[in-house]
């Protein structure tokens, strides 16, 4: 089930207002009911997988806190090796068969599988309990249902933020009471996630899939304004699904962290990752880059430990050579970064010139590399990156940014710099109420006349 559907807009408002009316101690039970009928929208039999996932935790997580020794770790590396498993077949199996076939003549099939929507999400977070359960920082939970319901929860189930059981599962405890400010702060996030995900996200969509579909046909200006608009859509997409699922939750009296706080003002690599996706890249940090040691090590091991971990969250994204490329990529930019800083005094790092150049080149650098992000694969992201200095005259492409797209995104961008390292909800409701009238009718009517022709799936959805 899409936010952006008739079905969504369906089935929330029952949702919530059954939610209310029922007592805190059957709560759980609808909201299991819910987030199965939300998943099951997708494919119905993919629910089983998740089933799987709930079942096999919830028991090493009580087999975990009972046991002591070798005998917890196997409980934890069962449930490591469980999940990771059923990443690996269904998101990994035909690339490392791709790999077999470079080595080994034998002819391996590739599987004719379905990857299940948003089953790295899924892992990641499921897994994280376990991990904490076994580091003695997360108290096993006794109730199967609550902890099914930390999985499953609909609003970020597909695609995050992803979350820890210590924050989610004890919001999913609470007694939430009907409150006025819930329901307007929720609103105003799912209203300007919308937006951003059909005046924005849907609008540039088609102009990069004309362009990758055939970037031979554009010289260097119409490529650098489909990589600038890859860079903006993709943003537009994730963001306005994060902040869609934030506020559906906060309707619920339920919080989620935020996942994204402005990345493209970030001045610096490390910045940007500070901003970017950050329940994904605070999951990478705790439960890969400490365990090997984090910072605490040789100048040789970190170099290694970052590369590792940037390649590892690249991979995580898809099962392609050019997913690894891009994260390394970043790990690449993040170290030459760190190493430039060291020679420039603290009094230049904090100049607002160093800063606005750094955010600039920080922007452009990442727009280069989203193109092995996008690429079907190596040799279309390079042909890409060639035509970037293809240099040549054409107006095919630059045509399709019409007025009304300008126009959506000089408000996005105005709503951003006006909402710089806030969220929208908080900026709105301390706003007065003539002007914070006058954005809700905005972002209405642009809804209604500029939303996308055409809807695209969200596009984490397929990691």
């Amino acid at each position: 089930m899409l936010f952006n559907s008739l079905h969504f807009l369906l089935f929330f408002p029952i949702v919530t207002i059954l939610f209310y009316l029922l007592k805190h101690k059957w709560r759980w039970i609808l909201l299991f009911i819910a987030s199965t009928y939300f998943y099951s929208a997708f494919y119905l039999p993919y629910i089983l997988i998740l089933y799987a996932i709930i079942i096999v935790d919830y028991f090493c997580g009580l087999l975990i806190e009972k046991r002591q020794g070798k005998v917890k770790l196997f409980w934890l590396l069962f449930s490591i090796i469980s999940n990771i498993g059923l990443l690996t077949y269904f998101k990994y199996f035909n690339f490392f068969i791709d790999i077999f076939h470079v080595f080994v003549p034998q002819k391996l099939h590739h599987l004719d599988i379905l990857l299940p929507i948003g089953l790295s999400f899924h892992t990641f977070q499921s897994l994280s309990y376990t991990i904490e359960v076994y580091k003695g920082n997360q108290k096993a939970e006794k109730h199967l249902g609550y902890f099914a319901n930390y999985v499953l929860f609909f609003p970020q189930m597909v695609a995050g933020p992803i979350e820890k059981y210590s924050t989610l599962g004890k919001e999913l405890r609470a007694k939430h009471k009907f409150k006025y400010k819930n329901i307007s702060n929720g609103l105003r996030l799912i209203l300007y996630g919308l937006f951003v995900k059909m005046c924005i996200a849907d609008n540039l969509a088609p102009l990069v899939n004309e362009f990758y579909l055939n970037p031979t046909h554009y010289y260097s200006s119409s490529a650098w304004i489909a990589l600038f608009a890859f860079s903006i859509q993709i943003y537009a997409d994730f963001y306005g699904y994060s902040t869609i699922a934030i506020g559906a939750a906060a309707i619920l009296g339920i919080n989620l962290m935020d996942n994204f706080k402005q990345p493209y003002f970030a001045s610096s690599f490390y910045q940007f990752w500070q901003k970017w996706h950050i329940s994904l890249t605070t999951w990478f940090r705790n439960y890969v880059f400490f365990p090997l040691g984090g910072s605490y090590v040789n100048a040789f091991r970190w170099v290694f430990n970052i590369l590792l971990v940037f390649s590892l969250s690249g991979f995580w994204h898809g099962a392609n050579y050019t997913f690894i490329i891009w994260g390394f990529l970043h790990g690449l930019f993040y170290l030459l970064e760190k190493g430039l800083v060291k020679f420039y005094p603290e009094t230049i790092k904090q100049n607002v010139v160093f800063k606005f150049l750094g955010a600039n080149i920080t922007f452009i650098l990442v727009t280069l590399i989203w193109v092995f992000f996008r690429a079907e694969n190596f040799d279309k992201a390079i042909l890409v990156l060639n035509q970037c200095f293809t240099y040549g005259f054409d107006s095919s492409l630059n045509l399709k940014i019409s007025f009304e797209l300008i126009s959506m995104l000089v408000i996005f961008f105005l709503i951003e710099i006006a909402i710089f390292n806030t969220r929208f909800d908080y900026f709105l409701k301390n706003s007065h109420v003539i002007f914070r009238w006058t954005g809700y009718i905005i972002l209405i009517i642009s809804l209604l006349l500029f939303s996308g022709i055409q809807s695209f799936q969200f596009i984490y959805f397929q990691f």
